[in-house]
């Protein structure tokens, strides 16, 4: 169980923000806040739980603390909600849907000796507020990040804090994952999943090796992208912040994200902006698209298991588990297909003899239509996909040339973010950070390009009176 640091380090974290907010400008402010937050501060079960509201922890603490620091302090720059009319109603649904959820599951679910409540007032309310707290990084990070000098900031803010992470991850490496244990008292994940390849792949603060080396493959891609920019002073600085990553990575033994960096780092080198934004909007599309290829039976799972048989037999092992945890969850989420079976883990399949869950949900998008059913996972979905679908709209006219240097990179990060949503949960802050830059980032080059259209007809109707 947490100890009495863990629960210190969560309580005074507003205090740590007040102190960046006051010294730095916003948007510097809210990038570290929420990246600090995320790779210091403890994972669950260490949080505050009280009656009416979803549990508090790492993931939503330092994002409330900067909403109320920056309302109290110099107010919202716009509109809190998206300006873009298909953002705006995905983010209503994200964050109402919820309720319908709640009202359709009224009664207790029972496996045997396994008895589930039913959903009522509290439980929509908790779920509401949760998807707000949830989502509130993109809200802010879509008014404080937009710009290009903004996105440039928060990429080199992901290198800076990927090579600092590489030294408790260093440690680790050499002794083992124990430095949430001296710190905070308990291990946060089943330390026999840290055993890799004869020795050991690092947790840090957070809750799996997997997102430890998920971040450093983003910090990797982030140092790559500086690199590539013609106007940068650091571009020494940032060859050698991506070598150091590239060989950190290799160290934390997770062949998921060395996959991702094998296939992102020639696309950030090679590909001009407008193409990486059209192969990232490929790959989100496809993975938004797996439930449905899947249903149909169109997920090659026959060869995506011999592959991985021919790299590591307990991989493929482990890949055909979830394989068919996924067919027997996605079979029970069918059963209330549109809003979802809700908390308590009642879109789990129980054991009616022992009473312990019989399946496992790793994949965001299974634990989506499983909770909150196609609505609430085409909503999720669909925010973090369409921020690419308007950029590769905008790529195709004029507005390609005022793009930000690093909206490229930037989209394939988040592309493959939407990739890692299938066989992982980790949907973090870091994404929704990226997703809003990247959202706020085409609201505002259509907004100028809307702008300048109806400058160019005034102007034209000016010529014909005259």
């Amino acid at each position: 169980m947490p100890n009495l640091a863990a629960t210190l380090a969560l309580a005074v974290w507003p205090l740590i923000s007040l102190l960046l907010f006051a010294q730095r400008p916003p948007r510097y402010a809210l990038i570290w806040s929420l990246l600090l937050g995320y790779l210091f501060l403890p994972e669950r079960p260490a949080g505050f739980d009280f009656p009416l509201m979803p549990p508090l922890d790492k993931h939503n603490i330092p994002a409330l603390a900067a909403f109320f620091l920056i309302l109290t302090r110099s107010g919202l720059p716009g509109p809190l909600l998206p300006v873009n009319p298909v953002a705006r109603v995905l983010t209503l649904v994200f964050v109402f849907s919820p309720l319908l959820t709640a009202m359709t599951n009224p009664l207790p679910v029972s496996y045997g000796v396994v008895f589930l409540p039913g959903l009522g007032l509290k439980n929509a309310v908790a779920l509401v507020l949760g998807q707000f707290l949830l989502i509130l990084p993109f809200l802010l990070a879509r008014q404080f990040l937009a710009t290009g000098g903004a996105q440039r900031v928060l990429v080199r803010a992901l290198v800076v804090a990927a090579v600092l992470y590489t030294i408790p991850m260093l440690i680790e490496i050499r002794l083992s994952p124990q430095l949430n244990m001296w710190f905070y008292g308990y291990y946060q994940h089943e330390f026999a999943q840290t055993i890799r390849f004869g020795g050991f792949r690092p947790m840090v603060f957070l809750y799996h090796g997997i997102w430890v080396a998920f971040f450093t493959m983003t910090g990797l891609i982030c140092a790559l992208a500086l690199w590539r920019l013609r106007d940068s002073s650091r571009r020494k600085q940032a060859l050698l912040a991506a070598a150091w990553l590239a060989v950190v990575l290799v160290l934390a033994k997770s062949l998921g994200a060395m996959i991702f960096a094998a296939l992102l780092v020639p696309l950030v080198l090679l590909l001009t902006q407008r193409a990486q934004i059209r192969v990232a909007l490929v790959l989100a599309l496809l993975a938004t698209a797996y439930p449905v290829l899947k249903n149909a039976e169109l997920v090659p799972e026959d060869r995506m298991l011999n592959a991985a048989a021919r790299v590591d037999a307990e991989r493929a092992g482990s890949l055909r588990f979830r394989f068919d945890n996924e067919t027997r969850l996605i079979e029970r989420a069918y059963e209330k297909p549109f809003f979802g079976w809700g908390s308590y883990g009642r879109n789990q399949i129980f054991d009616p003899r022992s009473g312990e869950i019989d399946t496992v949900t790793d994949g965001r998008w299974i634990i989506l239509i499983g909770t909150l059913g196609w609505v609430g996972y085409l909503a999720e979905f669909g925010l973090l996909l369409w921020p690419l679908v308007v950029l590769w709209w905008l790529s195709r006219g004029p507005a390609a040339a005022r793009m930000a240097a690093t909206t490229g990179p930037l989209c394939l990060l988040l592309a493959i973010n939407i990739v890692d949503l299938l066989p992982n949960a980790t949907l973090t802050p870091v994404t929704w950070l990226i997703t809003g830059a990247l959202l706020g980032h085409a609201e505002r080059l259509t907004v100028r390009g809307a702008a300048r259209s109806r400058l160019g007809a005034m102007r034209l109707k000016w010529k014909s009176v005259m």
